[in-house]
């Protein structure tokens, strides 16, 4: 009986040594939550190894932008279309030296211009504005897209035109020629385009807004009336846009003559009228269109032709490129 008290003392005293050895040793808390394994810690850290995926509300579209809705008709079947480059440091563009259509980018970076690119050749001696083209050594380019009032457009030689573009230190020249079976201008001032009539667009700071699809003030656009009531009558030009400057142009050049349903018109356009001092290798944006009224006892547009095939007033990145080559 007193070996079974002794043992039964022996054993007491060693459980509490040992709980007091155990206390001492584990100075910190066991924790509330036991630390969760691996796969439960995954569902809230990073690992860097795997990829991300992009939420959907920041998707990168790298689809080329879509042009105006504008469609050319059978008309033009050909639209040639450029693409800039991204890097403005070295603002020289070479246009193709092939007429084939190039292809488009998919570089969303890169606005789309419409239409065959432009040169503009110096001129040592300014034309003779008798509307004859003897004196022009410059390339001739087509004005037969149809961008308006296809319904009313009938075939080439209802509407169809060409043109060439010259320069010198002060003036801007364009010789225009245009197949058009009946003549009809009897608009002035801001109608001017209600009737026969020529459009040029001028976007003369191109680097400057690139990518910009509005008007900004740095973008002209110019009527030229080859004559009110015939083409021997007043000529005229007019300045829409920019609009705080518009209103009539007197010292734009105009010199028209028609014969056998063609009408020549040759036009001078100060730089000045432009804010541009003018140097070889300067590129502007462009285009040239032609209006069209057959009906000689009201003032309408009916139709307009252009260089461009996808011409939007208000998007210069629709326009084409003028180089001034010396």
């Amino acid at each position: 009986m007193r070996k079974i008290f002794l043992s039964a003392v022996f054993i007491i005293i060693f459980v509490s040594i040992t709980a007091c050895n155990l206390s001492w040793q584990n100075m910190n808390p066991t924790p509330f939550f036991p630390t969760p394994n691996y796969t439960m810690t995954a569902l809230f850290s990073v690992d860097e190894n795997m990829p991300t995926n992009v939420p959907q509300d920041f998707f990168i579209n790298t689809e080329v932008p879509l042009l105006p809705t504008v469609q050319p008709t059978s008309a033009a079947t050909a639209v040639p279309t450029q693409a800039f480059p991204t890097n403005t440091a070295s603002p020289t563009l070479i246009p193709p030296t092939n007429t084939s259509v190039p292809p488009i980018s998919t570089k969303t970076e890169m606005p789309i211009r419409g239409g065959t690119w432009v040169s503009g050749k110096y001129m040592k001696t300014p034309p003779v504005f008798d509307s004859v083209w003897d004196e022009w050594e410059a390339t001739k380019y087509p004005a037969k897209h149809v961008v308006f009032g296809v319904g009313q457009w009938k075939d080439s030689d209802d509407l169809e035109g060409s043109f060439a573009v010259g320069w010198d230190e002060t003036f801007l020249y364009l010789a225009v020629k245009v197949i058009d079976d009946v003549y009809a201008q009897n608009a002035t001032g801001q109608d001017i385009y209600k009737g026969d009539s020529i459009e040029i667009l001028l976007d003369t700071n191109l680097y400057g807004d690139l990518s910009t699809t509005s008007l900004s003030s740095d973008d002209f656009q110019i009527g030229i009336s080859p004559g009110k009531g015939s083409i021997d009558g007043e000529t005229e030009a007019y300045l829409w846009f920019p609009s705080s400057k518009a209103g009539g142009l007197s010292d734009v050049i105009i010199e028209s003559s028609r014969s056998d349903g063609i009408y020549r018109v040759e036009i001078g356009i100060p730089w000045k009228v432009l804010n541009i001092t003018p140097s070889s290798g300067q590129q502007l944006g462009f285009g040239l269109s032609i209006s069209d009224n057959d009906d000689t006892s009201q003032n309408i547009q009916q139709s307009m032709v252009s260089n461009l095939p996808y011409r939007s007033l208000v998007n210069p990145t629709t326009w084409t490129v003028l180089t001034l080559v010396k």
